[in-house]
């Protein structure tokens, strides 16, 4: 067994080329295809499947994706268990995040932890709320930013409620009102996020029993601001999203204030490498911490 040889395959399909692992890994591309027909033969069937496009899974292939992830996982924790009996701080953590938290959260919070533990190494994998569920579940990550509620199977941190906000342009009718009436969002050309990142958004709408009218969907929040500027349409987004960005959108209280609640989840502390359970921590103090500066 060579835990070389699994990294390597992990990246390959991670990238969907052996080309483009090559440039990551730092090996030549024949070096890839090398290593990959090697385990191949050790496994004694094929793995990926090779094309023009890039290369894909065999069924067998995804039959032991998630065991080789499993004891990468394993490994990754051995290691850190080791280093940590004799007094360092090292390991690599593999964090789940979206947006709004990447923008404000992330930079003061890593920056942070790294001058208590400057030896532990950070990657980040940006998602929507479902691809971010999907990768704790695989154990793809570590650890991810959530929003609230999710699967039942996961350990939840709940970190912050964050206030739910509409925006118009600035030459919209209601721009000037103290709030804006929700009744009225069902005659407004609405924006909404794309499918995976809508579900703070359609918690505001269905509990208001709001049918929207779904104009365009995009998959960027500041794509968005940028489409209610120009009189697109409106939208509701999270206060977190909107904090000290230079945008001309007015941002308007609902009428029935709501807000969304974020969380930092993990599959399972118990199995939890020890630097994502002292990051765990780390997050809920440094969002407790800048509550109450707030």
């Amino acid at each position: 067994m060579s835990l070389s040889k699994y990294e390597v395959f992990l990246k390959v399909v991670e990238l969907g080329s052996l080309t483009k692992a090559a440039e990551v890994l730092g090996f030549t591309q024949s070096g890839i295809s090398h290593t990959i027909n090697s385990l191949e033969t050790e496994f004694g069937f094929s793995l990926l499947i090779r094309n023009r496009s890039g290369v894909r899974l065999t069924v067998n292939g995804e039959q032991v994706l998630q065991p080789i992830r499993e004891i990468l996982n394993w490994n990754e924790q051995l290691k850190q268990k080791v280093t940590h009996i004799h007094g360092l701080e090292t390991g690599t953590i593999t964090i789940g995040t979206f947006t709004s938290v990447s923008v404000h959260w992330l930079p003061g919070m890593i920056k942070q932890f790294r001058s208590l533990y400057p030896y532990i190494e950070f990657k980040l994998m940006e998602g929507d709320y479902l691809e971010i569920e999907q990768w704790i579940e695989a154990g793809v990550i570590d650890c991810g930013f959530i929003s609230l509620p999710t699967r039942d199977k996961f350990e939840v941190f709940p970190l912050k409620k964050d206030r739910m906000l509409a925006i118009v342009s600035q030459e919209h009718p209601i721009s000037g009102a103290p709030y804006f009436p929700l009744p009225q969002i069902a005659h407004e050309d609405f924006i909404i996020p794309k499918a995976g990142s809508d579900y703070d958004v359609r918690r505001v709408l269905e509990k208001a029993g709001i049918e929207p009218n779904v104009k365009f969907s995009a998959g960027d929040d500041y794509a968005i601001i940028a489409m209610v500027d120009k009189g697109l349409g409106m939208s509701i987004l999270p206060e977190l999203v909107l904090k000290r960005q230079n945008h001309s959108v007015v941002m308007l209280e609902l009428e029935e204030p709501s807000f969304r609640s974020l969380g930092i989840a993990v599959h399972s502390m118990k199995h939890a490498s020890p630097a994502t359970k002292k990051f765990v921590r780390h997050v809920q103090e440094w969002v407790e911490l800048h509550a109450e500066k707030n």
